[in-house]
């Protein structure tokens, strides 16, 4: 995918990652925790709707227009590790 930098992607879904993980901050604020996870998603969306999807590996895309983010930030790690 050449000159595409997914790094902006990668921490956003890692970001929301953490936020769904963060039991405590939910056991203690449901409301918060929902906003954290609600803005998490929408940065996500913003950034995937900034990628050149005709520039995109048809199964990443896949992964991202059926929202399976661990399987898109796996991509994105895999792709970087094997230099794609």
């Amino acid at each position: 995918m050449g000159g595409i930098d997914l790094t902006p992607l990668a921490e956003a879904l890692r970001e929301r990652l953490a936020v769904i993980a963060d039991h405590a901050h939910r056991d203690r604020d449901q409301a918060a925790h929902l906003q954290r996870l609600i803005d998490a998603s929408t940065r996500i969306d913003t950034l995937i709707t900034d990628l050149p999807s005709g520039e995109l590996d048809s199964q990443f895309r896949h992964y991202l227009e059926k929202k399976s983010y661990d399987k898109a930030l796996a991509w994105i790690e895999g792709a970087e590790g094997a230099g794609k």
